[in-house]
């Protein structure tokens, strides 16, 4: 595994070139996006969608996302409904993926036989400068082993992958800290797939209404994967995690009279004394950044279990809120008896 470290805003160009030259090879290239470090591939490359699909232990059903440069390239992909186009030109580059009809143009496997494609233009100068001398999309997940926390750093690639990736581009710690807001332009109305960094209050604003089905606020899994996060366990630390909907304070007791050793993920302010504590922030877009790592923090602080309270489904609060019921495996405890099932 070679890794090399650039600067993100103005990525050196032997770094692109490096990049480049592996996924043209069918090799593996993990980098940074905005939203989370992901694992890329050539999209056109059986091979190499197989080699991110070993890399990450991910079911062979569990699709890929599509990355381009540019509206243009994303045509080449899919089809765009014009409606739809003129939204792109406004949001795109950004952490939003739109699902739409396949082309047929990208590997089978990162499609995982579907006849619909996830595609986004990612707003980080390093995948746009390896789409663009690359001259074709890339697709991939984040860059972790299916199951885990995503990662936001160089460092929890190399923790889950090492050794198992060509290249890791070190482009420093990414900006949402969630993956990408993903939507089914197919459907009418549009279908919330996945929450993220764009809320669904902001997608009304371009779209008009959203639906957002329980698999959307993290309460259901789908039968059949669409797009990453919609099916199988995701984002998932090994300590054991529970969402409490009553008090934070009570629950903690609770479970030190039980003699367990408890950690507290404190979000905006909710917050009690514990064995350890982990601040993730006092503001959504924080915590949201935070997240992640906060959950692999959470593994290191041997503990018995970790409590976070629950937030209020609203803006970035679903998307988090997606993220957490996944990460604890949808332990939630809404009153005391609740709890108890759980220790």
């Amino acid at each position: 595994m070679l890794l090399l470290r650039t600067d993100p805003v103005a990525p050196a160009y032997d770094v692109i070139n490096k990049a480049v030259e592996v996924l043209r090879r069918g090799g593996i290239v993990a980098a940074p996006t905005e939203t989370v470090y992901g694992l890329f591939t050539h999209a056109q490359s059986d091979e190499g969608c197989l080699k991110v699909f070993k890399a990450k232990g991910r079911p062979p059903d569990n699709p890929l996302i599509v990355h381009v440069d540019s509206l243009e390239m994303a045509e080449t992909v899919g089809h765009v409904p014009k409606d739809v186009a003129e939204v792109l030109r406004q949001v795109w580059p950004g952490p939003i993926t739109v699902v739409i009809k396949s082309r047929g143009v990208v590997s089978p496997c990162v499609t995982a036989g579907l006849d619909t494609v996830a595609v986004r233009a990612p707003a980080h100068p390093i995948p746009q400068a390896i789409i663009r001398e690359l001259g074709a999309p890339i697709a991939g997940p984040s860059a972790n082993k299916a199951g885990r926390p995503s990662p936001t750093t160089a460092a929890h690639v190399i923790e889950d992958l090492d050794g198992e990736v060509d290249v890791v581009i070190d482009g420093g710690p990414t900006f949402f800290g969630v993956e990408s807001t993903i939507i089914d332009v197919t459907k009418k109305p549009p279908l919330l797939l996945r929450p993220g960094p764009f809320t669904v209050e902001e997608l009304e604003r371009f779209f008009g209404p959203i639906e957002v089905p329980p698999v959307a606020r993290g309460l259901a899994e789908a039968d059949v994967a669409l797009v990453p996060g919609m099916k199988y366990r995701h984002y998932a630390p090994n300590t054991p995690l529970i969402i409490v909907h009553f008090d934070l304070r009570e629950a903690v007791e609770t479970a030190r009279r039980r003699g367990l050793r408890v950690a507290v993920l404190c979000a905006l302010g909710r917050c009690a004394e514990a064995d350890a504590v982990i601040h993730m922030g006092d503001e959504m877009y924080e915590v949201a950044k935070n997240l992640y790592k906060s959950l692999r923090d959470l593994d290191r602080l041997g503990v018995d279990v970790g409590v976070v309270a629950a937030l209020e489904e609203r803006g970035l609060g679903l998307t988090i809120m997606n993220r957490l019921r996944k990460a604890a495996g949808h332990r939630e405890a809404y009153n005391l008896e609740g709890l108890l099932r759980y220790l």
